[in-house]
């Protein structure tokens, strides 16, 4: 059983990038939900559907890459792992990349991209970054 849904998330994002594939399917959580919509928001993917039923179901992703078949990010970096929490106070929340790239947080008011945690004055536990 696998117990961190959001790292096997980003792992299969990557790995299916970088082969060039036009799309991966990952589990369902209401945290993958959050954070595929948000990724499609900010244009590092291009589509997302939930399938399936209650129980049985799953995301799928469709990845985007630019002319060159390049993926449109670079990297993709887990912070906050299950092992090592890694928490930001709201005046440390920093731009990814200079401006490049976002972090996403998981905050009281929910999962949300460091620019609107920013806006908010909000910290919390940095989940990754990606650019």
């Amino acid at each position: 059983m696998m117990t961190d849904l959001l790292s096997d998330m980003l792992t299969r994002i990557r790995n299916a990038a970088h082969a060039g594939h036009e799309e991966t399917i990952v589990s369902f959580s209401a945290v993958n939900e959050k954070v595929a919509a948000i990724l499609k928001q900010e244009g590092f993917i291009d589509g997302v559907e939930t399938v399936g039923e209650k129980g049985k179901k799953q995301i799928i992703i469709k990845l985007k890459y630019n002319v060159n078949r390049k993926p449109v990010f670079s990297e993709i970096v887990r912070c906050s792992k299950l092992g090592r929490r890694v928490y930001v106070k709201k005046d440390k929340v920093k731009s990814v990349r200079g401006g490049r790239g976002i972090a996403v947080l998981s905050t009281s008011k929910g999962i949300m991209k460091d620019s609107d945690a920013r806006k908010k004055g909000l910290g919390g536990e940095l989940m990754f970054t990606i650019w």
